[in-house]
């Protein structure tokens, strides 16, 4: 008994520092944004009750009944004054759901609520849900959005790999009580990243889209698209249209998907993105962005050339190495962004933002001319504007 005591008393000190712990700016940075020196979530960050059996009966060795592999891709919302983050929980089993943790101040003491986010399955069960997107509509609802995998019927024989992912729908209004809708109803094949724009355009419910030919491969369909539905309750797409496709040579080569709900700003949407490229070392995932237009929101205005956020330092180490993805970011009253972000699918980062400052990084950098040449182009020409202030 002394030793299960002993025990416990030191998971709780050790969970209790981890939670409490203050998180400071890194003070190096580049303008755009700033990133902070700890993860705000980790597998650790997992409340002890949901791994162990606390009881001295049941567990006198005080075992760890429930592994977390890792908690990473979180969607956001400022719900009531507090951040939150329905962040993708992942199991030893390989099976994701989602938690809410939430913070005071959105950049550190995340503390889960006491249970995990619970909702019904379809008449097709759900494998694995992953990558909750959160969107408050001007319906007056909450909409969560999340990949949902199941098994290839079509899969040969033997073969336990082959997958097939749709978008999952469910909606809330206090962020306990979930409602279940119809998967997406999508005739360009398999969707993940599947976002919803928080207003109505034109009466109808607007939803970009990832289009792709398989589970792994996107094929054809590669890109950000955009199409609309008039009932969430029979959410089938309509005129559905690629709005920024897969580029060669470029950081959205392979794929690319849209991350969080945009921000509306004066100046049009801000867009925050993930682009995949392939190299020796595996795929490697990046952050990149871009505006649309205000009224016109298929028609992109400004996009930078390359990457705006890319793994660094510890960042590049982690279960699926070499990776960062977003599908939550928090704007508040005063401008403020806060960029949720995960790296390696291992742990999730905060860096910090304001609407005027990524509005600006949008609008000034140079886009991408696609060719060597160009880019040396661009440089010359800051150096020349930089003579006068660079005497």
């Amino acid at each position: 008994m002394a030793t299960f005591q002993n025990r416990l008393s030191s998971l709780q000190e050790q969970y209790t520092q981890l939670i409490s712990r203050p998180n400071l700016p890194l003070n190096q940075g580049n303008g755009i944004y700033c990133r902070y020196r700890n993860p705000v979530l980790t597998a650790s960050h997992v409340p002890l009750h949901w791994r162990y059996d606390l009881s001295p009966q049941r567990n006198p060795y005080l075992m760890e009944r429930i592994g977390i592999n890792a908690v990473f891709n979180a969607g956001a919302i400022l719900w009531k004054g507090k951040y939150l983050l329905a962040a993708r929980v992942e199991g030893c089993d390989r099976k994701s759901f989602f938690a809410i943790a939430e913070s005071p101040n959105g950049v550190d003491r995340f503390t889960f609520w006491d249970r995990p986010l619970s909702f019904p399955e379809t008449s097709d069960p759900d494998i694995n849900v992953y990558d909750l997107r959160l969107t408050e509509h001007e319906d007056g609802w909450v909409y969560g959005l999340f990949c949902t995998e199941r098994k290839d019927p079509s899969a040969p024989a033997g073969d336990t790999s082959m997958a097939v992912a749709h978008a999952g729908i469910i909606r809330s209004h206090d962020l306990i009580h979930w409602e279940r809708l119809p998967d997406l109803i999508s005739s360009t094949g398999q969707q993940r990243n599947v976002v919803l724009h928080p207003e109505f355009v034109q009466g109808k419910y607007a939803l970009y889209t990832r289009p792709q030919d398989g589970f792994i491969e996107v094929g054809a369909g590669g890109g950000i698209g955009l199409g609309y539905v008039t009932d969430m309750q029979n959410p089938v797409v309509e005129q559905e249209t690629i709005i920024h496709p897969k580029k060669y040579h470029t950081v959205y080569e392979l794929k690319n998907g849209l991350g969080p709900t945009p921000i509306k700003t004066p100046k049009g949407w801000l867009h925050l993105a993930h682009g995949v490229r392939n190299t020796a070392a595996g795929l490697r995932y990046v952050l990149y962005m871009f505006l649309t237009d205000l009224h016109d929101i298929g028609r992109i205005t400004h996009i930078p050339g390359g990457y705006f956020m890319a793994p660094t330092d510890t960042e590049r180490v982690g279960d699926v190495s070499n990776v960062l993805f977003s599908n939550g970011w928090i704007c508040d009253a005063q401008g403020k962004v806060s960029i949720y972000y995960a790296s390696s699918d291992t742990r999730m980062h905060v860096a910090t933002s304001s609407v005027e400052q990524l509005t600006d990084y949008v609008i000034n950098t140079p886009p991408d001319g696609f060719r060597s040449a160009a880019s040396v182009r661009n440089i010359n020409q800051l150096i020349d504007s930089n003579r006068p202030f660079n005497s």
